[in-house]
């Protein structure tokens, strides 16, 4: 059994920290194509992978020791960095986590990553709209999504929000609500896709 290795993540002031959430179930390409864009594409220091101890709206996932070390195995980057900080927080839901790591890390300016399939579904997340307002959002177009993620219930509803992609670098120090689409080469990888592939044990 793998232990539980969670020191909490360094952070200095005035930087700019991307955050990607999930149960990293298991993490893959797809999760790295992304950070390493975002590192490019919004002018950040630093991305961290938040491994969640369990997504409330999926089944039940391998302990997060284990994900959590598979993400770090994965996250072969030295500006990204996997940590379960959720775990350390007591938090469970995304604006509750979203809120604690604000008030943690008060000069660092945010910014919450996310995939386009997610922008499709976020409605359905406990106190979803709390997450746009609380910091800016950045959303990747991923394989298996089209231009239906910007007609969505969450587009729709912060539409007047949407910032232009060439105005991206400057997302981290907007105030809330404000959010960009990025469209990129797809990674076709999905931790679904290969929990699917993945023969029976």
């Amino acid at each position: 059994m793998k232990t539980l290795r969670n020191p909490a993540p360094i952070a200095r002031p005035g930087m700019r920290i991307g955050l990607l959430g999930g149960s990293f179930n298991p993490p893959h390409e797809g999760h790295l194509h992304i950070s390493v864009l975002a590192l490019k594409k919004l002018g950040l220091h630093r991305i961290w992978w938040l491994v969640s101890p369990q997504n409330p709206l999926k089944t039940k996932a391998p302990p997060l020791a284990e994900r959590l070390a598979a993400a770090r195995a994965m996250a072969r980057h030295p500006r990204i960095s996997a940590s379960a900080m959720e775990a350390g927080l007591g938090t469970i839901y995304t604006t509750d986590t979203l809120r604690a790591l604000k008030s943690r890390y008060r000069n660092v300016d945010f910014i919450w990553l996310m995939g386009a399939d997610n922008l499709l579904q976020i409605h359905r997340w406990r106190n979803w709209e709390q997450i746009f307002t609380l910091m800016p959002v950045a959303v990747f177009d991923r394989a298996g999504s089209s231009l239906s993620p910007l007609h969505s219930r969450a587009s729709i509803r912060f539409a007047a929000s949407r910032i232009n992609e060439a105005d991206a670098k400057g997302l981290a120090g907007m105030q809330p609500p404000a959010w960009v689409f990025l469209h990129m080469r797809r990674a076709p990888q999905s931790s679904t896709a290969l929990r699917r592939s993945a023969p029976p044990e």
